[in-house]
């Protein structure tokens, strides 16, 4: 019986936050010592910008610290250097591989075949997670495609099913969905507290169980947090609170009066968004698995807040996928 790494599957809807989440999640899984191992497989180059190192080549590179003194690995897959991998791998075919890569055969078979692709990219990851020995990673994290293609993209059995009926390429499918559906793996889904985003989320949480994939949790994204109190929340919602009483409030704090107008403005303004998220944080309720919030940073996202997000992340999300 093969005994997997823990894969922890990191998707979401675009501008969500979803490859800095995965950053976090996993400086938050590589503490005491432990060694995680990051993932992209979209050809972005998210994990450099973030941690602000060169561009990853398709190898495995340290680039970070954990929390508590752990590693962070990363490694940027790419789908034409997985395929002469492949191909050298299972064929043999060494300077065959490359010479069909100067031809432009590799890019025109994972164009016209993208469940070869996905098998590809996949396939990285399942040979990472089997591994037994000294280059075991304690973690994996993949920051994964979009919500909209997470599942065609994890789910290469049926995918493949009208390109390969038999053969090397169907048996390595067959192998990924092993691990797709272990009790190790993990699929998080990344939202905003926003309507699209959320049913989004909601409709993916169907796909990927209709496609008996593995749901973790709904990592709330980008929280905004309460800054007016209940008693001036309800005097905006009213009108008792208007320019002429703001504006001597703020004269008599010896503040420009004229300042009340726009600082009431922007009170409503927040008002709005902050109920427009709980009604959201409601839809999202009821969608079954655990949820996860992770604060609005302010200042952007540096080495800092993913270490902010990641102590978050580690109070809620264990290593083996599960609730802390």
């Amino acid at each position: 019986m093969t005994v997997w790494t823990p894969l922890h599957v990191v998707t979401g809807k675009g501008g969500t936050g979803k490859t800095t989440v995965a950053a976090a999640l996993a400086t938050a899984l590589a503490t005491r010592g432990r060694r995680v191992l990051l993932c992209e497989v979209e050809g972005r180059q998210g994990i450099a910008q973030l941690f602000d190192v060169a561009p990853l080549p398709y190898e495995e590179r340290k680039i970070a610290s954990g929390l508590d003194g752990g590693e962070v690995y990363a490694l940027a897959i790419d789908p034409e250097a997985a395929l002469l991998e492949y191909l050298q791998m299972f064929y043999r075919l060494g300077r065959a591989g490359k010479a069909l890569d100067k031809f432009g055969i590799i890019d025109f078979a994972t164009t016209i075949a993208p469940g070869v692709r996905d098998v590809l990219l996949t396939g990285k990851v399942y040979e990472t997670a089997r591994r037994q020995g000294s280059d075991r990673y304690d973690a994996i994290v993949m920051d994964a495609p979009p919500t909209g293609r997470i599942t065609r993209f994890l789910n290469v059995n049926s995918e493949v099913a009208g390109l390969a009926k038999v053969g090397p390429i169907k048996r390595q499918a067959d192998s990924i969905m092993q691990l797709m559906r272990a009790p190790s793996t993990h699929v998080h889904l990344v939202t905003v507290l926003e309507e699209m985003p959320v049913q989004e989320t909601i409709d993916g949480i169907a796909e990927l169980q209709g496609a008996r994939l593995p749901v973790g949790h709904v990592l709330l994204n980008l929280v905004r947090p309460e800054l007016i109190t209940a008693p001036t929340r309800e005097a905006l919602a009213s009108g008792s609170l208007d320019d002429a009483a703001a504006a001597a409030a703020l004269e008599s704090a010896a503040l420009p009066g004229d300042a009340a107008g726009p600082l009431l403005a922007q009170g409503r303004a927040h008002v709005e968004r902050q109920q427009l998220q709980e009604e959201q944080r409601e839809v999202i309720g009821d969608c079954g698995r655990p949820l996860v919030e992770l604060p609005l940073l302010g200042d952007g996202v540096d080495h800092g807040a993913l270490f902010e997000l990641a102590q978050h992340l580690r109070d809620s999300i264990d290593p083996k996928g599960g609730t802390a």
